[in-house]
């Protein structure tokens, strides 16, 4: 017996990658899985019905059920319509999981707004648009599981990846009020950070990677040696759809290779504290011994020597 026989998944972004991972093996623990996939490129253009009937091909192929769907969520209307699809094709739902995602990067000072809104829209409305009508849907049936994925970008950063980072901070934030709203009606709203080798890692190369980390420009040490199987990343997305979980929710969780982590709701460090108003001389003087270490600096801030040297060819 599978830990989640009877129960009905969507998963988005199904045709390749984590999204791909997630619903076979939801689909071999028992779930009967809507594949959603319009079959995009990594930016987001053209249109392919190819990769989700693909997945559906081998999840049949294993004697499981799944159904192809090739709506697009960046639009409250598609978002409504996969959830439209589970009900009429198994007459329930009870998981919602949403890898999908597509990239446009650029560094901020040349970032244009076309990049910005496709991005924004994809990951942070794209999320809502499941989010919202399987809400409805879960606060009525008083069950549900819901899982989102942020990113190592979105909780601390990554050079060229203002729109990624901030569409999946973002999501991260959702996720958490999501909880909070939905938690009193037995439905869990959690997340996950994960790492892999996808088409959408594909393109970074372990130099840049590695060139990113000397500069003090990488969100973690997200080399390719922790850029594992997509397939690592959906043991997390079965259990915490199963009723097991049923005691996790709001929660954030980084998923790689044979690691699994877990992100604290952030809290202050360290604080520093006065009578009254802090003047800002007093912050200039008090502030790094208070809170930070004496040799602590900012990632990308040039070091004093690196101010001083002179320009190259004056």
């Amino acid at each position: 017996m599978g830990m989640l026989d009877g129960k009905v998944a969507i998963v988005t972004g199904a045709g390749r990658g984590i999204g791909r991972a997630c619903a076979i093996q939801l689909a071999e623990a028992g779930a009967k899985v809507i594949v959603d996939d319009p079959g995009v490129a990594v930016d987001g253009s053209g249109n392919d019905r190819g990769p989700a009937d693909e997945v559906v091909a081998e999840i049949k192929s294993k004697s499981g059920e799944a159904t192809p769907c090739y709506e697009s969520v960046a639009t409250m209307e598609g978002g409504e319509r996969i959830i439209k699809a589970a009900l009429d094709t198994y007459g329930r739902l009870d998981i919602v999981v949403t890898p999908h995602g597509i990239l446009r990067d650029r560094m901020v000072f040349n970032m244009g707004e076309e990049e910005w809104d496709a991005v924004i829209q994809v990951h942070l409305k794209g999320t809502f648009a499941l989010l919202k009508p399987a809400a409805v849907l879960f606060r009525q049936q008083r069950a549900g599981r819901i899982i989102t994925f942020t990113s190592g970008a979105g909780l601390s950063g990554n050079t060229g990846q203002a729109n990624y980072s901030a569409a999946k901070g973002a999501i991260a934030g959702l996720t958490r009020t999501a909880a909070l709203d939905l938690g009193k009606y037995g439905v869990t709203v959690n997340c996950i950070a994960p790492a892999a080798l996808t088409r959408m890692t594909g393109g970074v190369s372990d130099e840049a990677r590695e060139k990113r980390q000397q500069m003090g420009l990488a969100q973690r040490d997200q080399t390719v040696s922790m850029l594992r199987d997509p397939e690592d990343i959906a043991p997390m997305v079965v259990y915490l759809a199963s009723d097991d979980a049923w005691w996790i929710n709001g929660h954030i969780f980084m998923c790689y290779g044979g690691t699994i982590g877990w992100y604290p709701i952030p809290e202050p460090a360290k604080k520093m504290e006065t009578d009254g108003r802090w003047t800002p001389e007093a912050i200039a003087e008090q502030i790094k011994p208070a809170l930070f270490d004496k040799d602590f600096i900012s990632r990308a801030v040039p070091q004093p020597e690196e101010q001083a040297a002179p320009a190259s060819g004056s």
